[in-house]
């Protein structure tokens, strides 16, 4: 999980486990002071002796009999400024033996930038929740038959921390090689059929695993770029409203793409890249012939289209670099019947990009000459209407609810969060359904490490959901923008330096 900046910072790690000297080791590589407090003596810590050994060794302070029980915060930013700690000492054995932390009474200052809690592990409820049939304990983990590893759900198995709970990763092993036995006990296919289906996987395989070369360069814009990458699954496998994951080198970061557009028959895929960050800038600098190390994809879910039988429109929104993600799907819906607006906004006209008539949008309108409607904005008034997307848009809202204009069916907002959030803001009073793209800030982009976590509201509680699994597309009315707009500034620093070390700046 991304940290907020580290370097200098006074940094308290809770808990005396393996997770915790990880947190703690990654802290203090990224410049953080740290010190791991935990409320037994160091002869408790279930940590690996080595682990706690090594992280001696690098310098991270140990506080034990310690465990806060106050954080003092800025009331202006926010953030946290100290903590109190009580003073522990170890009492009677409790049922598992060890003995029990009691309070003395005793308090100490410290002061504290940064706290880390690494107080044990539960289970990720995304696979319950998106499966309602699968049986979990009250403790999250996965329910399995006795003497097998097959869950609830037929021909589903499981094994490991998923259904043991936190373990190691040789019981995971075995469980998951007694789980391929079972399954290979089952499968009713012949030795012939089973050597015809390791023959499509291996071909698959290569397939996948294909040099994803840039055919094709074309710079759009300023500090815009249009890339043709061969990466043939992905373009066999694509559709409307999916992104990809992106490693440019070796030792980068990964990043999500949006897809603008594929060619199966060519296996093609094209990405529209503005170099904002070291990634992005890196990737804008590559040339034809040059490879990225890896691309992932697609991810997401797609869209979800439907035809509007009364002449409702489909309003995009679309900022900026919004416009490629927008194109698929806008196309997608003409393709359909449907009518649609596109009301692109740019910030002047050095950055718009495929509005001519042989572009990309232009062709579409010449294909389409009935179904697509384009609005062109400007923030400087350099060329379409002066202003936002939400200008024209509130135009359309107004004259529908008069009476006076053509019935907008749904909203779908894809560009900078601000701009999202406002188009939120804009249609919820009027009662106009609306999806936000979210192009969150990810990690590996498979719903495991949470940094794309979406604040929603549902029936009344605020809940979590993944922007690249239960995404990118989510309804923008139940989004909590207050509490997901800041994520997007919180690593600024973070990316200046890298920046600055890559020489991009």
């Amino acid at each position: 999980t991304p940290l907020p900046p580290t370097r200098g910072k006074e940094v308290m790690v809770i808990g005396g486990g393996n997770t915790a000297m990880d947190a703690a080791r990654t802290a203090r590589r990224l410049g953080g002071n740290v010190t791991i407090v935990y409320r037994r003596t160091q002869a408790e810590m279930p940590v690996r002796v080595e682990e706690l050994h090594h992280a001696l060794e690098e310098g991270i302070r140990l506080k034990v009999l310690r465990a806060p029980c106050e954080f003092i915060g800025n009331e202006k930013t926010h953030f946290v400024t100290s903590a109190t700690l009580d003073v522990m000492d170890l009492g009677e054995p409790d049922q598992s033996g060890r003995r029990r932390p009691v309070v003395t009474g005793n308090k100490e200052p410290m002061p504290v930038d940064l706290v880390i809690m690494a107080l044990g592990n539960s289970s990720n409820p995304i696979i319950k929740d998106s499966e309602p049939n699968l049986k979990t304990s009250k403790w999250g983990t996965i329910e399995i038959k006795a003497g097998t590893q097959e869950t609830s759900i037929d021909d589903v198995y499981t094994g490991g921390d998923a259904a043991r709970g936190g373990s190691t990763a040789i019981k995971a092993a075995g469980d998951g090689k007694e789980a391929a036995r079972e399954i290979m006990g089952q499968i009713p296919f012949s030795p012939s059929e089973i050597k015809q289906l390791v023959k499509n996987a291996e071909r698959y395989t290569k397939m996948a695993q294909a040099p994803q070369t840039i055919l094709e360069k074309t710079n759009l814009a300023k500090e815009i770029v249009e890339l043709v990458v061969y990466s043939p699954q992905i373009a066999k496998s694509a559709r409307a409203g999916q992104f990809i994951r992106v490693l440019a080198w070796d030792k980068g970061e990964f990043v999500p793409m949006t897809l603008a557009d594929w060619d199966v028959e060519k296996g093609t895929i094209t990405m529209v890249i503005q170099g904002l960050g070291s990634s992005s800038v890196y990737m804008n600098r590559m040339q034809v012939g040059e490879a990225f190390s890896g691309i992932a994809g697609p991810l997401g879910m797609p869209s979800e289209l439907h035809r509007y039988e009364n002449g409702e429109t489909v309003v995009f929104t679309a900022g900026g670099v919004g416009l490629p993600p927008v194109y698929p799907i806008m196309r997608e819906h003409l393709r359909m019947g449907n009518h649609v607006t596109l009301i692109a906004g740019f910030r002047g006209t050095e950055y718009l990009f495929w509005s001519e008539k042989d572009q990309r949008v232009g062709l579409l309108q010449a294909e389409y000459p009935d179904l697509l409607d384009v609005i062109y904005t400007s923030n400087d008034g350099s060329f379409g209407i002066k202003g936002f997307v939400t200008d024209p848009l509130r135009e359309m809202l107004e004259r529908a609810k008069a009476g006076s204009g053509r019935i907008i069916g749904e909203v779908v907002a894809i560009g900078p969060p601000i701009m999202m959030s406002a188009v939120s803001n804009l249609t919820k009073p009027y009662g106009v359904r609306t999806v936000a793209s979210l192009n969150s800030i990810m990690v590996d982009a498979t719903g495991m490490c949470g940094a794309c976590m979406v604040p929603v509201t549902l029936d009344g509680k605020m809940v979590r959901k993944h922007a690249c699994i239960d995404g990118p597309e989510l309804d923008a009315h139940i989004i909590d923008w207050e509490k997901f707009l800041p994520r997007f500034l919180q690593y600024k620093s973070q990316e200046e330096q890298s920046m600055r070390s890559h020489g991009f700046l």
